[in-house]
């Protein structure tokens, strides 16, 4: 886990750029596991701006397939009706089986849980707590990216830029207001607010406006800065991206609660 102190009350999370599987896990794997497909690959270099500007940052070793750090530790469903990757995963996005044989079982999924999921909770916790005894407040921006063209998951393609506040219950409206303001200037990529995604486990649990901790999640269209079949960074594609995303956390920096 590689953890980032800032100066200032934002903190970006990255719980599902890890690729790494531990070797007596990768060993149970298929192919398609073992590929951890379902990374949000290069994220974290989107946002590499980000440490400059003084923002926090968290970000996994391991990936996704090992344990979710964006889903609840009781693996509660976050989208009542729609199909649920699960804490401890046992197919990809697209339905390919993880495991050659026998899928973790409960005793196994506990285990990952205090060794991976439950580290990067301390850490994300003790950043955000740090931003607020600093400031009085913290912003939480958790940052994700997915396959444009995901079947199993949602209908047609996402739009380019996917922000999410839990129906408004994560984040100051005033906030929320401008982070859209300025991906409406932006006409180069499509947006939406709490379409699909409306943010998972860590937006949910962690935004609270009332505790003064202000949370969403930016779910990216991986078309937007890569190629999405050879998972390779288009620098020609990200350019434009980027100065986006900088434009945002330059608002998010920004804000200041009443």
């Amino acid at each position: 886990m590689q953890l980032h102190q800032g100066s200032q009350p934002l903190v970006i999370s990255f719980p599902h750029s890890g690729r790494a599987l531990p070797a007596d896990i990768a060993a149970r794997m298929t192919e398609a596991g073992r590929a951890v497909t379902d990374t949000d690959w290069h994220v974290e270099q989107l946002y590499a701006f980000a440490k400059a500007m003084g923002v926090s940052w968290i970000e996994p070793t391991y990936s996704r397939y090992v344990v979710d750090l964006n889903r609840p530790p009781d693996d509660a469903a976050l989208y009542a009706g729609q199909v649920s990757t699960g804490l401890c995963p046992t197919h990809t996005f697209a339905g390919d089986a993880l495991y050659v044989g026998a899928t973790p079982d409960a005793t196994e999924v506990a285990l990952r849980r205090a060794q991976y999921w439950q580290p990067y909770h301390d850490g994300l916790q003790d950043l955000l707590a740090k931003a607020q005894a600093r400031h009085g407040f913290a912003v939480l921006l958790d940052a994700h990216s997915i396959r444009s063209v995901v079947p199993r998951l949602f209908d047609g393609r996402l739009p380019d830029i996917n922000v999410g506040t839990y129906g408004g219950l994560s984040c100051d409206p005033m906030l929320e207001a401008q982070v859209m303001a300025v991906l409406a200037q932006n006409p180069l990529f499509t947006h939406v607010l709490n379409g699909r995604f409306q943010g998972g486990y860590i937006t949910r649990h962690y935004g609270n406006p009332h505790a003064r901790v202000y949370a969403l999640q930016i779910e990216l269209s991986q078309l937007a800065y890569m190629d999405e079949a050879t998972v390779a960074f288009d620098e020609y594609r990200a350019t434009p991206l980027m100065d986006l995303l900088k434009q945002v956390v330059a608002e998010l920096l920004q804000f200041c609660p009443a």
